[in-house]
Formats: C-alpha cells, structure tokens, sequence
C-alpha cells in the first residue's frame, strides 16, 4: 500500500482533529478506524496527530506491528514454565535498569521469562537489559504504539502459565513471583495484583484492602493464561495506561472470574514516569478520555461491584 497521502486521507485527518476538539470522542475513534483502513496510524501527542504507516514486516530483529494481530500469538500453546513478566521499555532506562537489578538481585523462587516489549524506546536497549543473569524475550516495535497495543505484544509470546504485568516504576525487594501465583492458584481467581481498587458506583475508585476487590491495578497485574486466551487482552483503543486496567479487570470479571489484592508484595514503588512526565492537562485529558470508554462499557453494570451503593448514582466525573 502507497504511503502517499491522498486527500481523502487528510479530510479524515481534519474531520478527526475537529472532532477531538468538540470531544467527540467516539466519532474520532471511527475515524481512526478509518484512516488506519487506509494505511495509516494515528498517532496522537502532546504537540497534535502525527500519521505514520502502517508498517510492514521486516527483518525479525526489527519488525514494527502496527497492531497486536501482526503477531503470532503463542496463548493457544500449552505453557512452558510458571510464569512471564511482561514490562514495557519505552522512556527513562534507569527506571528499566532499576527494574531488571532488583529482579536479579532477587530472583524469584519459581522460574520465570523476562519479556521487554521494546516500544521504539528513546534509549540503547541492549546497553540496559544486556549483562543480566537472565536473558530477556525482546521484542521490538520501529514505531512507538499506543500502550495497549504494546503491551498486548508482550502478552501474546507470554508462555507462562501466570502471566504478569509489571511497570518499570517498582522495584523488586524480594520475591514477589510466588504470592502472586499462590493467589491465581485460588479457585476462581483470574487477577491478582499487590495493589487493588473497589467502588461504589464506578465514578470514584479508592484503594482497597487484600481481598477482593474490583480491580487490580496495572502497575503489578497477574492473570492465568486461559483468561488471556478465553476473555482476551487490553482494549486497543487504551493507548495511554490511565484506567486500561479497569477495563480488562471488569472484563475478566464480567466472564466470571474474581480479583483479589494480595498482601503487600515485596515491591518498592517509584514516581510513575508515564504519568509525572507529561504536562498536567495532557494527562488529565487523556485520563479522562479513558474513563468516558470504560464508563460506555461498564458503567451500568453495578452488579460487577462489590459493595455498590445507591444506583444510578450521581452524575459526576473521575478526577484524572
């Protein structure tokens, strides 16, 4: 396919941006939808859209997916070891090198992959993850994709039995593998995380205690590989991580599935780059755009909650 842009293609463009700029957000998805039909990406920033092709195959070490689908997924394949940590390395490599020394520093008890989804990051990979104990699965994107494609990369070459998601803002003390595997363990139980959330009528989540809870965040999420194969993986029109979690915890948990909080996991948690690092009202904008997808989903489902209070509550935001 010709990466010429057409002029159907930069209406597209001019009809999307309008209809960003009138929060109109799921007429700009549709036309996302359609410029992508066209081989393009969108790409949305701090400075405006940006285009990109869609890109094709070349040579493995340096493929860009331009969606999750351009991947083989291995999910169909029995497992072959406990358990996958799957991290996304994009920006700030001492958050990454932190990650990968308190892992080797403390090995889990169990044995486990290392999956880097290698998201265009800004910085020499190899120079960061190269030297360690471990050799990681790396898998490479020439283009920088939005967060759900990227960490739906990962997940689908997982080939644990637990597959676990880990943000490069925590910082491993001890192991942490074996109460989250311990917790999926449990019957019925599809996530577990070391950090979990529950509300009372979808608009204001608050930190929840061990147990179950509504959501498990997404800074340390564990979940069976059967989940990933029978309910399916993030939203891919979550490209910014603000509330993805919520999405796919009601999803697995709509499939009939629970989540729980463990006890506190031998995790030191650092300032949160994906967050702290953009402008307040960029990240207040793209938190809220979020929350709107997940409340269009699930917001009228008061039964997925623990302890909901009165319904229909009131009319009132998420804060970002």
């Amino acid at each position: 396919m010709s990466s010429e842009r057409r002029p159907e293609v930069e209406r597209l463009v001019e009809e999307r941006t309008a209809a960003r700029a009138s929060r109109d957000w799921a007429r700009a998805d549709a036309l996302r939808d359609a410029l992508q039909a066209l081989g393009w990406d969108v790409v949305d920033g701090p400075d405006g859209t940006a285009l990109v092709p869609v890109l094709a195959a070349a040579e493995p070490a340096q493929v860009g997916y331009a969606r999750a689908e351009d991947l083989a997924s291995l999910l169909d394949q029995p497992a072959s070891l406990p358990s996958s940590l799957v991290v996304l390395a994009e920006d700030h490599p001492d958050d990454l090198a932190r990650f990968l020394s308190g892992l080797a520093d403390h090995p889990p008890s169990v044995e486990v992959e290392v999956v880097i989804v290698a998201n265009a990051p800004s910085y020499d990979l190899d120079a960061v993850a190269g030297g360690r104990p471990f050799v990681p699965v790396v898998l490479h994107s020439s283009e920088r994709l939005g967060w759900a494609d990227a960490v739906n990369l990962g997940l689908r070459r997982a080939r644990g039995t637990a597959v676990i998601l880990l943000d490069t803002s925590l910082e491993p003390r001890g192991d942490f593998v074996a109460p989250l595997l311990a917790a999926l363990d449990a019957p019925g139980v599809g996530v577990a995380g070391g950090y979990g959330v529950t509300s009372a009528d979808m608009r204001e989540f608050s930190d929840a205690p061990p147990g179950p809870v509504d959501a498990v965040e997404g800074y340390c999420l564990a979940t069976r590989r059967e989940v990933l194969r029978d309910v399916g993986l993030f939203d891919h029109h979550f490209r910014f991580y603000r509330n993805a979690d919520l999405d796919f915890c009601f999803a697995v948990r709509a499939a009939g599935w629970e989540a729980v909080r463990t006890e506190p996991l031998p995790l030191e948690r650092h300032e949160h780059r994906g967050y702290a690092a953009l402008p307040p009202e960029e990240r207040d904008r793209l938190s809220r755009r979020n929350f709107y997808r997940f409340l269009r989903r699930w917001g009228s489902r008061p039964e997925l909650l623990h302890a909901p209070g009165p319904w229909p509550p009131p009319r009132r935001e998420r804060p970002g």
